[in-house]
């Protein structure tokens, strides 16, 4: 599996070649630099770690992440992640990997960090109908009873409560790359992917 770290720019519109409009999420993907390469022999499998979006100032990182990217020739940056390509030739220590390993039609999957929703109640965490709206009704918008009769007698694991909605770790998997603008390192995605705007997400491919 290979892909590349990037920033989410927000949502548009497209139009195929019927004429038909297609929403697509825009995802500045890379360039990535190869700041590490690992090799079955030295460290037991083989693997690139490329990096994505430079500092503004060095003091930021660690002192042995600066290393790292000293040894590598490349500027620190602040996202690095892991990859396991099916073929661990073409990637040197140093040299970009662009939107160029992917083409127009291929299919992706996209990781990111959902928003943050803070504190939820069981109808918008959960869909939760609730109760009556009228006069009378002892509860409107929390949930009904959630306890058992004397066997089990207990509540069941995954009955949905109140609490922290999103921040978490989400993956859309097999979203169509509409299109690619290789100048401006821009992919655009088939529908919607996790995160906020400017949110870093990861893409990658399952056939590279």
């Amino acid at each position: 599996m290979l892909g590349l770290l990037g920033k989410k720019l927000g949502m548009t519109q497209v139009f195929n070649e019927a004429g038909e409009p297609l929403s697509v999420t825009v995802v500045q993907a890379g360039p990535c630099p190869v700041v590490r390469q690992k090799t079955k022999a030295k460290d037991g499998y083989d693997a690139v770690c490329l990096g994505f979006d430079p500092v503004t100032k060095e003091k930021r990182i660690s002192k042995p992440e600066a290393g790292v990217y000293k040894k590598a020739g490349v500027k620190p940056l602040k996202f690095m992640k892991e990859f396991k390509p099916a073929k661990n030739e073409g990637f040197e220590v140093g040299k970009d990997v662009t939107v160029s390993i992917f083409k127009k039609g291929d299919i992706v999957d996209v990781k990111g960090v959902t928003k943050g929703r803070g504190f939820q109640g069981v109808i918008k965490r959960c869909g939760k109908a609730g109760g009556p709206a009228a006069h009378g009704s002892k509860f409107h918008r929390t949930t009904g009873s959630v306890g058992m009769r004397t066997w089990p007698g207990r509540v069941l694991a995954g009955t949905g409560m109140a609490g922290q909605m999103g921040n978490v770790n989400r993956t859309i998997k097999n979203l169509k790359v509409v299109d690619i603008d290789s100048e401006k390192n821009l992919l655009f995605l088939r529908g919607a992917v996790p995160g906020s705007k400017n949110s870093v997400v990861v893409v990658s491919s399952r056939a590279l």
